[in-house]
């Protein structure tokens, strides 16, 4: 069915991830080529899944928490064979890597705390931190090293967590789909706003 098309995506990525870190561990040949592959598969699914079920009028609130969550452990996976290929640059950026993730785990203690809920905003700042994560961490597979992509990546990183913190304080009721922090005091306001439905909503 038709209907099932964006929960198949989701699914998918996450066997994607799953895929990844297996083969990391095994070292099989030409996995950096299959890596990327897939990685690039993966982040097409992530964009499609919203796509399709906006199209659909599927794009439910139980289907974009899940689309969160999955995007989450499709990334760590990502990042786990990274890890088992390039150690050295884990250990070499360990600092900035736990703020970002330190911050990352902050955005969803705070959705917890206050909505009971993972935060599912998917912001338009969210979506560009994605597609720089995506180029840093094909350079980490090919090179085994990120020097100017990485630091741009962690510092577009960290403002993105901000705002995302800013919005779910900013909110009255937990909402998905909210763009910006812009958007969030509308929203707060009790005020209509504009979503692009190709990307929100």
């Amino acid at each position: 069915m038709k209907t099932k098309i964006p929960e198949t995506l989701i699914f998918s990525r996450l066997v994607i991830g799953l895929t990844i870190v297996v083969l990391s561990n095994f070292h099989v040949d030409h996995y950096k080529t299959i890596a990327i592959t897939l990685l690039t598969v993966g982040l097409l699914t992530d964009i499609f899944d919203g796509i399709i079920a906006r199209h659909l009028n599927i794009s439910t609130q139980i289907l974009r928490r899940l689309d969160s969550t999955v995007d989450q452990i499709f990334f760590i996976c990502v990042a786990v064979s990274t890890y088992i290929q390039c150690p050295d640059f884990y250990s070499n950026n360990a600092v900035k890597l736990t703020i970002l993730i330190g911050f990352e785990a902050l955005t969803y203690l705070i959705s917890f705390l206050k909505f009971r809920k993972e935060i599912a905003t998917h912001s338009i700042g969210a979506k560009i931190w994605t597609l720089l994560l995506f180029a840093t961490l094909i350079q980490i597979i090919v090179e085994c090293q990120s020097n100017v992509l990485f630091n741009l990546c962690f510092w577009v990183g960290l403002l993105t967590r901000l705002e995302i913190i800013a919005i779910i304080l900013t909110l009255k009721n937990w909402t998905n789909d909210v763009p910006s922090f812009y958007h969030s005091i509308k929203l707060r306001h009790n005020k209509e706003i504009k979503r692009l439905k190709i990307f929100n909503g």
